[in-house]
């Protein structure tokens, strides 16, 4: 049955998370349910995003047997997008997004689908929860992946976890994804673990996000782009490294974000294209690009302030206004 949202009972919760040390780099997955019930495992060069979805395929193989409903508790919200709202869209029009791009991850994610499918007795409902935040069964989760993380990055098998009794090997499941199942690099950014600016709470340093064109307007652009782009959104750490410390928002909804609330939210979008209206250097180290976002019918108007600081440019204000005529 597909995943719902109703008062059934649950009778088995757990959480699922990711890791990731490099993005790509080495890559960890694990579940967790109590110290007898949990799971690792990962690749030598993955995405944290990868360990992230096959941390809830592992999970829904190896309580396949059951018969009971499953809670999972998860901090990323592109895997509770993905499965919740995304993922009928994508495999309606052939694994593809509404931009005609092939869906990242694809494998796990048809993968999970048929997990789903699978499960005709039972329910699986998913619930966000903030990461490091103290919630005990994520703090679990996201301890033992990164451990799976590590044991890779120290060439050594991860502990595989005692799992549930009974669990079948999971037939039918996607192959774990080596490195040529890795996207490649945007050309307009690269994320590398080596930025010594760490997220709040964060297990390891923030991936820089670093774009060079050579000309400081175009760079504001391509950063813009960098932070509508997929690759950046699902990544907490990506976003925070664009964002000023003050960063604030009022967004087209009229609503004032804060830079913290925000991260706690954001994750991949939707077709959107950005097309640029005016940018203009108010100071040599403050930008402001006018834009005009398109989604669908809707079309926004917006107002990006970016500072320069430290060598390096982010994103200070952002203001989004809907246009007049345009569907909201």
């Amino acid at each position: 049955m597909r995943a719902t949202w109703h008062d059934r009972a649950v009778t088995i919760t757990a959480a699922a998370d990711g890791s990731a040390l490099g993005n790509p780099g080495p890559a960890g997955w694990a579940w967790y349910v109590d110290d007898e019930h949990w799971a690792s495992g990962g690749w030598p060069r993955g995405t944290n995003n990868m360990g992230e979805l096959k941390a809830v395929l592992d999970l829904l193989h190896q309580t396949a047997h059951l018969d009971d409903d499953l809670l999972v508790y998860c901090d990323s919200l592109y895997v509770i997008n993905t499965v919740t709202q995304w993922m009928k869209g994508w495999k309606r029009k052939g694994w593809r997004k509404k931009d005609g791009k092939p869906v990242l991850n694809v494998e796990l994610v048809k993968a999970l689908d048929q997990a789903l499918d699978d499960r005709v007795n039972t329910d699986v409902r998913f619930e966000w929860v903030k990461g490091h935040a103290g919630h005990p069964l994520n703090e679990a989760a996201d301890r033992l992946a990164v451990a799976a993380s590590t044991a890779f990055r120290e060439r050594r098998e991860p502990e595989p976890g005692p799992g549930f009794e009974g669990a079948a090997g999971a037939p039918g499941s996607a192959p774990d994804p080596g490195p040529e199942a890795l996207p490649a690099d945007d050309d307009l950014f690269s994320v590398s673990g080596d930025t010594p600016a760490r997220a709040a709470g964060s297990s390891a340093a923030a991936p820089a996000v670093v774009i060079s064109t050579g000309d400081d307007l175009d760079e504001v652009v391509a950063l813009e782009r960098a932070l509508l782009s997929d690759r950046v959104r699902s990544e907490r750490r990506a976003v925070d490294a664009l964002l000023d410390p003050a960063w604030t928002e009022i967004g087209a909804s009229g609503r004032l974000w804060t830079r913290e609330a925000m991260l706690d939210v954001i994750a991949p979008l939707d077709d959107v294209e950005l097309e640029v209206v005016s940018v203009d250097r108010l100071a040599a180290d403050l930008v402001l690009l006018v834009w005009r976002s398109r989604t669908g019918d809707r079309s926004v108007l917006r107002s990006s302030l970016w500072v320069r600081s430290g060598g390096r440019w982010r994103q200070r204000f952002h203001q989004g206004t809907p246009e007049a005529g345009r569907a909201r």
